[in-house]
C-alpha cells in the first residue's frame, strides 16, 4: 500500500537516509556480506537510497528496482541516473514482481514488505525471482510497532495478518528459503538474511 503524507515526508530526509545507510545497511552487510558482481532486486525502491547502497556497499554489477509510487520512482530516477543502465526502475508491485524466474543473485527489502497487504505472496514472488542460491536481504517492521496506538494513528499499514519475528521466519521457510541469520531489535524490527537453496 502507498505511504500517507507524514510517513513519505519521514522516509524522503537525511535522517533516513542517515539510518539506513548507516545502521540498517551495516547490520544486513554484517549477516549477509557482499554480492560483488552480482545482479540485484530492490523491492519498494522509494527515492533511490537503498540502490544506492546495493551498489556501493553490496558491490552489485547492476540493480533493477521499482515501487508502487510512481512519484517515489521518479525521485529514484534523479538520484540515480549517474549509474546509467547499472540501473534500471519501474512502477511495481511486490505481490507480482515483473521479473521471469531465477533472475537475481539478491533481493533487497529494506522495510516494504510490512507494507504488503498479502505479504506470504511477495515474499512467494521474491523466492521465484532469485536464482538458485541467490540471497534474500530483509529489514523488516514487525507486528510490536506497526501495530501499536501511536504508530497507527500517524502511519497507514495494512493491520490483518501483521507478522512478528517468528511468523517472518516462520513464512520464510513456508516460501523455501533457507534462514541464515537473523537479529531483532526492541521486538519491533528485525534483520533477515535467507537463501534460496541450490
Amino acid at each position: 500500500m502507498l505511504l500517507n503524507r507524514f510517513e513519505k515526508a519521514l522516509m524522503n530526509n537525511p535522517v533516513r537516509a542517515a539510518v539506513q545507510r548507516h545502521f540498517e545497511a551495516r547490520r544486513l552487510y554484517a549477516l549477509g556480506g557482499p554480492i560483488r558482481g552480482g545482479h540485484a532486486l530492490e523491492v519498494g525502491c522509494g527515492r533511490g537510497v537503498g540502490t544506492e547502497l546495493v551498489l556501493e556497499r553490496f558491490g552489485a554489477r547492476s540493480v533493477d528496482a521499482f515501487d508502487l509510487d510512481p512519484h517515489m520512482v521518479e525521485l529514484a530516477g534523479r538520484r540515480l541516473a549517474r549509474h546509467g543502465d547499472r540501473v534500471r526502475l519501474w512502477v511495481g508491485d511486490a505481490e507480482r514482481i515483473e521479473a521471469p524466474d531465477a533472475t537475481y543473485d539478491a533481493v533487497f527489502d529494506f522495510g516494504i514488505i510490512h507494507h504488503v497487504p498479502a505479504w506470504p505472496k511477495a515474499l512467494a514472488e521474491i523466492h521465484r525471482v532469485l536464482k538458485p542460491g541467490g540471497r534474500f536481504y530483509a529489514e523488516e517492521v514487525l507486528a510490536a510497532f506497526v501495530l501499536h496506538p501511536v504508530v497507527r494513528r500517524f502511519f497507514d499499514h495494512p493491520e490483518e495478518d501483521r507478522f512478528d519475528h517468528a511468523r517472518f521466519v516462520a513464512e520464510l521457510g513456508q516460501a523455501g528459503f533457507l534462514l541464515v541469520d537473523t537479529r531483532v531489535l526492541w521486538g519491533g524490527f528485525g534483520w533477515y538474511v535467507a537463501d534460496r537453496p541450490s
